[in-house]
C-alpha cells in the first residue's frame, strides 16, 4: 500500500515536469497519427464497398498503417507522460492485438451481417440492409437451435453438483488419491471432436457398439442413442458432462483445499456431523468458486458445437442443434457468409447480455448472503 500511495504522486511531479512543448508535441503525433490511420481505413473500406474506383490490392497497407499508428501512440505517450508512459507500453502490445483479433473483426463483421454475400453465387456481395435481420426473426431453426441452448446451460447445474461430489471425494483422505485426480482428468485432456468419434460414433452407435450391445441384453431392443429427439439430447449432454466435468471438478478441488482447516477442525470438534458440515460451513466458504465455476462453464457451453456436428450435425429432426453448429453449417453447407454472420453477432450480443446479466445477478445474491 505504502509502496503505490507514494508511487502516485512521483508519477504525477514527472508529468509536471514534462516541457509543454513535448506534451503537446505528443498529443500532436497521436492525433496526426490516428486521422492518418482512419484515413487510409476509410479509403480501403470505400474500394472493398465498391464506392471508389481506386484503393489497394489488399489490406495489407492498411495492416502496416495500423502497426506504425500503435508506434505512434506509443512514442506519443512517453513524450507526454514520461516515465508513465513508458509503463504504459508495457500494457500497449496487448491492447493493439485485442483491437487486432476481437474488435475489428467484430465491427468488420457487423457490415458483413448487412450484406447479402453467398459463396455459391457470382453476384458477390451486396448492401441488403436489413434483409438478413428480419429473415433471422423468422428463422424457426435458429430459434430451436436457441431453445436447446437453454437445456445444454440449464445441464451445467447437473455437472456442477456431480464435479463437487467428485472433489469432496478426492478432497478426503482415501486410497489412490492421486491416481484418481488424474484418472478423472483424462476426459478433459482430448478434443470434444476425438470423444465425439471414440463414445458417439464408435461405442454408441446401435448395430454394433459396446454400449448399444449391453444395451440389448438389459432389454432394450432398439438401442439407437440417436433417433429420437430427447434420447439424442441426453447423449449429446452425457458425452459433453464427460468431457467439461473434470474442468469444474479441478476448479472446485483448488477451493476445497484453500479453505482453513481451522474451521472445519472446530466444526468437528462442536459435533457437527459430515452433512450438517457440508450444507453450514463447506458450501457457503465455496460460494464464490462454485459461483466462477458454474458461469465459466456456462460460457464454455454457450459455445457447444463440435460434439454435435460430429455425432448428430444437429438431428434427429434439429432436436440437438445449437446455435453454433447452425452458423457452422450456414457457411459449410449454404456459403451464406451474409446471413450466417448475422446470426453470429446477433448471438454475440445475446452471450454479452446474458453473462453480465449472470454477473449482475450472481454479485447481488453473493452480497446478500454473505451481508
Amino acid at each position: 500500500m505504502q509502496t503505490s500511495q507514494i508511487a502516485a504522486p512521483q508519477d504525477l511531479i514527472a508529468t509536471h515536469d514534462i516541457p509543454p512543448a513535448r506534451r503537446s508535441a505528443g498529443k500532436w503525433l497521436i492525433t496526426l497519427a490516428t486521422l492518418a490511420l482512419a484515413a487510409i481505413v476509410l479509403y480501403q473500406g470505400l474500394y472493398a464497398a465498391g464506392q471508389t474506383e481506386t484503393g489497394f490490392a489488399n489490406w495489407r497497407p492498411v495492416l502496416y498503417a495500423y502497426l506504425a499508428w500503435g508506434v505512434a501512440l506509443g512514442w506519443g505517450q512517453v513524450l507526454m507522460r514520461g516515465e508513465g508512459g513508458k509503463r504504459a507500453l508495457f500494457v500497449l502490445p496487448a491492447i493493439l492485438f485485442t483491437v487486432a483479433v476481437v474488435i475489428f473483426p467484430t465491427v468488420a463483421g457487423l457490415y458483413i451481417a448487412f450484406t447479402d454475400w453467398n459463396l455459391a453465387s457470382f453476384d458477390g456481395r451486396s448492401f441488403n440492409g436489413l434483409a438478413n435481420f428480419w429473415a433471422l426473426m423468422h428463422d424457426s431453426y435458429f430459434w430451436n437451435a436457441l431453445r436447446n441452448m437453454g437445456y445444454y446451460v440449464l445441464a451445467v447445474l447437473v455437472q456442477y453438483a456431480i464435479a463437487f461430489g467428485l472433489a469432496l471425494l478426492l478432497n478426503a483422505e482415501i486410497r489412490a488419491r492421486k491416481f484418481f485426480r488424474v484418472a478423472f482428468l483424462m476426459p478433459f485432456m482430448l478434443s470434444p471432436v476425438a470423444v465425439g468419434w471414440m463414445v458417439g460414433k464408435s461405442l454408441m452407435e446401435y448395430r454394433f457398439g459396446p454400449a448399444a450391445t449391453l444395451a440389448r441384453h438389459l432389454g432394450w431392443e432398439n438401442p439407437a442413442f440417436f433417433a429420437s429427439p430427447w434420447i439424442a439430447r441426453f447423449s449429446i449432454m452425457a458425452m459433453d458432462a464427460w468431457v467439461w466435468i473434470p474442468f469444474v471438478m479441478i476448479l472446485l478441488l483448488a477451493g476445497l483445499q484453500a479453505l482453513p482447516k481451522e474451521i472445519l477442525e472446530a466444526a468437528k470438534v462442536d459435533g457437527a456431523n459430515g452433512w450438517r458440515s457440508f450444507w453450514q460451513i463447506i458450501f457457503p466458504l465455496m460460494l464464490p468458486v462454485s459461483i466462477t465455476a458454474i458461469i465459466i462453464r456456462i460460457i464454455f457451453q454457450l459455445k457447444l458445437a463440435d460434439i454435435v456436428i460430429t455425432v448428430t450435425s444437429g438431428g434427429p429432426g434439429g432436436s440437438t442443434d445449437t446455435v453454433s453448429s447452425f452458423i457452422f453449417r450456414e457457411y459449410r453447407d449454404r456459403s451464406n457468409v451474409g446471413y450466417g454472420t448475422m446470426v453470429a453477432e446477433f448471438y454475440f450480443i445475446l452471450i454479452a447480455l446474458f453473462v453480465a446479466l449472470l454477473l449482475w445477478g450472481s454479485s447481488r445474491w453473493m452480497k446478500r448472503v454473505t451481508g
